[in-house]
C-alpha cells in the first residue's frame, strides 16, 4: 500500500512538474483540425505567444480530408489525426494519418496512414510512451490501437475491440458509438466513453504489446440516456469528469488509480435553463485543477464549474456566450491563461482570457479563421 501511494504521488508530481515546465514556455503553434470542404483544406496552424496574447494568422499546415481530431506525440515531433470520413488513399481506406512536425515553421509533412478498422474514427490519443495511438470509432462503436514506429510511421493495428450493446435513446443509442479515448497518467488504463451504450469502458493497456483488455470493473455505467461523450482527468488529484452529450450535463467521478475504478459523485446540468436541441461537446479541466469547462451546442456557451479541492465535486459558476456559435472542441493553452474555442458554425477560433481566481472567461479580440474547425492542440515552438 505504501508503495502504491508512493507511485501515485510520483505520477502526480510528474504532472505538476510538467505543468510548471509548460508555464515556462510561452510561444506555441496552435494546430486546428477541421471538416474539410469548400472552406477548409485540412489542418491549420497559427503562431501564438501566451505571454503577450499575440496570435498570428492561420495557414494550412497540411492538406488532408476531414482531419477532425488531433493528437500530439510526447516528443512534440509528430502529430496524428483521424480522418472522420475514412477517405480513400489508392484502394485502401485510411482512417488515421501521421505527420512529421517542423516546430520552427509549424508545417506538417505526411508520413503515412493506416485504416482505423472501425467506421467513423472521431477521437485519438497517443500513449505516454509514444509507441501507440488509440482511436475511438464512433460509427463502428469500437476502439483501435495502432503502433508507431521510431520514424513516426503508423503500423497496422495491434488490437481492435468491438463494443456491444445499446441504450434508451432510440434515435442515438441503437448501437455502440465510441466517442473518446483517454489514458491514465501511469499509462495502465484507457477510458473509452461510449455514447451509444451509456458506459465509460475501462481497459487495461499493455504498453509493450499495444493490447487492451477489459479491466475489473470493465466499465462505469452512466445514467440511461446520458450519452457520455468526452472525458478528462484532474491534473493532480484522483478525480475525473465526463460530459454527457444527450442530457446536457457533466458528471464528477472518483478515480482509483490502483485498479482503474471509476465512481460517480454527482451530475450537474451544463445549462442555466432548459434549451431545446442543446448537446454538449467537450469537457476540460484547467491546468490548475480549480475549474472545469464544458461546451454547449444550442445554448452556444462554455459552462464554467468550480472544483472542490478536497472532494472533486463541482459547483456551477456561470457561462460565457460572447461570440460562441456551435462550440465543438475547445482547448486551454498550457500556461492556463487562455481558452481557445472552435466555432464550427462561424468558421473561426476565438480566444478568451482566463481569470485565475474565478475561472471566468473574458472575451478578447483574438481570432483565427478556417472552415468548420473541430479540434485545437498546442505545441511548443522551437
Amino acid at each position: 500500500m505504501v508503495r502504491y501511494f508512493g507511485c501515485l504521488a510520483a505520477v502526480f508530481g510528474f504532472l505538476s512538474m510538467s505543468v510548471g515546465q509548460a508555464q515556462a514556455q510561452t510561444k506555441f503553434w496552435v494546430y486546428v483540425g477541421t471538416y474539410s470542404g469548400k472552406k477548409s483544406d485540412g489542418i491549420y496552424v497559427a503562431p501564438f505567444d501566451a505571454a503577450t496574447g499575440e496570435l498570428g494568422k492561420a495557414t494550412v499546415a497540411a492538406k488532408v480530408t476531414d482531419p477532425s481530431f488531433l493528437a500530439i506525440h510526447p516528443t512534440n515531433k509528430l502529430l496524428f489525426c483521424v480522418c472522420e470520413s475514412n477517405p480513400k488513399a489508392g484502394d485502401e481506406k485510411i482512417g488515421v494519418v501521421s505527420f512529421q512536425m517542423d516546430t520552427k515553421t509549424g508545417k506538417l509533412v505526411q508520413i503515412n496512414g493506416q485504416p482505423s478498422i472501425g467506421a467513423g474514427p472521431c477521437h485519438i490519443n497517443c500513449d505516454r510512451t509514444g509507441k501507440f495511438v488509440l482511436v475511438a470509432n464512433y460509427g463502428g462503436g469500437s476502439t483501435t490501437v495502432l503502433p508507431v514506429a521510431e520514424n513516426g510511421k503508423l503500423l497496422p493495428a495491434s488490437d481492435f475491440v468491438q463494443h456491444k450493446g445499446s441504450s434508451v435513446n432510440s434515435s442515438r443509442q441503437k448501437e455502440p458509438h465510441a466517442h473518446s479515448v483517454n489514458l491514465t497518467a501511469d499509462n495502465r488504463f484507457a477510458m473509452v466513453a461510449d455514447l451509444g451504450i451509456d458506459k465509460v469502458l475501462i481497459y487495461q493497456f499493455d504498453a509493450e504489446k499495444g493490447k487492451i483488455t477489459a479491466s475489473n470493473p470493465a466499465a462505469l455505467d452512466m445514467t440511461p440516456g446520458d450519452g457520455p461523450r468526452h472525458f478528462a482527468f484532474h491534473p493532480t488529484k484522483p478525480f475525473a469528469y465526463v460530459n454527457n452529450e444527450l442530457t446536457s450535463s457533466v458528471t464528477a467521478l472518483k478515480f482509483d488509480a490502483k485498479i482503474g475504478k471509476l465512481e460517480k459523485m454527482g451530475t450537474l446540468s451544463t445549462l442555466p435553463e432548459p434549451v431545446k436541441g442543446n448537446s454538449t461537446a467537450e469537457v476540460a479541466v484547467h491546468p490548475s485543477g480549480k475549474f472545469v469547462y464544458v461546451s454547449n451546442r444550442g445554448h452556444n456557451s462554455i459552462a464554467i464549474f468550480h472544483v472542490d479541492e478536497s472532494s472533486g465535486e463541482l459547483k456551477a459558476a456561470g457561462h460565457q456566450k460572447a461570440g460562441i456559435a456551435v462550440p465543438r472542441n475547445f482547448c486551454i493553452d498550457p500556461t492556463g491563461k487562455w481558452l481557445f474555442c472552435a466555432n464550427q458554425a462561424k468558421d473561426n477560433v476565438i480566444v478568451f482570457a482566463n481569470d485565475p481566481t474565478t475561472g471566468g472567461l473574458k472575451p478578447t479580440k483574438m481570432k483565427i479563421y478556417m472552415g468548420t474547425p473541430v479540434c485545437i492542440r498546442f505545441v511548443p515552438q522551437s
